[in-house]
């Protein structure tokens, strides 16, 4: 058997360097009023004794924990099957992981979770929390209030409107939809659908109101409401030709959406775009560059968004208010 080495104390670096315990406790972690040479003589011992902090008594000196919690209000069968939080995500790691802060990813896979995640957040293990992908009726932002966890939403809250206190990062959901379907027309199309994600999101809505704003109040059976998923996608497409044969174009409210319209449209025999243009929204490249036909849409920066929900979380950008950021028609082969 092997003896594991005693862990250096922060007696044992202050008598190495020959100053008091709470100097060493300062320095350690990052107090003012210590000398510069005392600073120095507390890191070598530290780098020479191997000391590592002890986090959990660290933590009770600085309240801080340099850990955030993003919560995801979706299934784990949806968020690992979706690009969409695999780039939110990359993005929130790299900013997190730039300022030595640790991400803790939480789930909720029913509404049972939301008690786990509201005890979690309200028992002090983390800084902050990045929440993001609610449903209108989600009890997290309440559950996350009493928890009084400081907090940054992904997508505009459904609740949000003229309340100061509530910071989100979104894009300009209905801008893009605009964009998509004026698109659409300008190519001579007039029998434009809209294949709608959940409606339980304000994503979906402000782009259903985007596809509205450019078509007016079209007949009801050119707009079938989907799930965001490939899926929802083939099952609102066909829906669609059912109901009108006639159907030129198609603006989904996200790419997986437009790549299961295309596969629908395929087996039907419908060419694309000669019969039927297809437009989604996102941009997310490993989907929409590999569509048959490569699919138009609406770019906006996943990344980027995760990044800026950090920022504005750990004020590394000085501000402190909401962002939405721009969005932009990328033409591919499918519009």
């Amino acid at each position: 058997m092997t003896e594991t080495a005693p862990r250096p104390t922060l007696e044992a670096v202050a008598e190495r360097a020959g100053v008091s315990r709470a100097t060493v406790s300062r320095v350690v972690n990052g107090g003012d009023g210590v000398r510069e040479p005392l600073v120095e003589r507390v890191r070598r011992a530290v780098e020479e004794l191997g000391y590592v902090p002890n986090q959990a008594a660290r933590s009770l000196v600085t309240r801080r924990h340099d850990a955030i919690a993003v919560v995801v209000a979706e299934p784990e069968t949806r968020v690992f099957a979706d690009p969409f939080f695999a780039l939110q995500l990359r993005g929130i790691s790299k900013e997190l992981t730039a300022h030595d802060n640790q991400l803790v990813l939480l789930l909720t896979e029913g509404r049972d979770d939301h008690a786990r995640v509201a005890r979690y957040l309200a028992g002090g293990h983390v800084d902050g929390a990045l929440v993001f992908s609610l449903h209108l009726d989600d009890p997290l932002p309440g559950l996350i209030q009493r928890a009084g966890v400081p907090t940054v939403f992904g997508g505009r809250p459904g609740w949000s409107e003229g309340s100061r206190d509530v910071v989100f990062v979104d894009s300009d959901n209905r801008g893009g939809a605009r964009d998509a379907v004026r698109h659409l027309v300008g190519l001579g199309r007039t029998r434009v659908a809209h294949i709608t994600g959940a409606l339980d999101q304000t994503s979906a809505v402000d782009r259903l109101e985007g596809f509205r704003d450019v078509v007016g109040d079209t007949g009801p059976e050119l707009v079938v409401e989907g799930d965001f998923t490939p899926g929802g996608g083939e099952r609102a497409m066909r829906e669609l030709l059912e109901r009108c044969p006639d159907v030129d174009a198609v603006f989904a409210a996200n790419d997986l959406m437009a790549s299961g319209a295309l596969r629908v449209l395929r087996e039907r025999g419908r060419r694309v775009p000669d019969d039927v243009a297809v437009i989604g929204f996102d941009d997310m490249l490993p989907v929409a560059e590999q569509t048959d036909p490569p699919l138009t849409t609406i770019r906006q920066d996943i990344e980027e968004m995760g990044r800026l929900m950090a920022r504005l979380l750990l004020g590394t950008d000085g501000a402190a208010s909401s962002v939405v950021l721009r969005t932009t028609l990328v033409r591919r082969a499918s519009a």
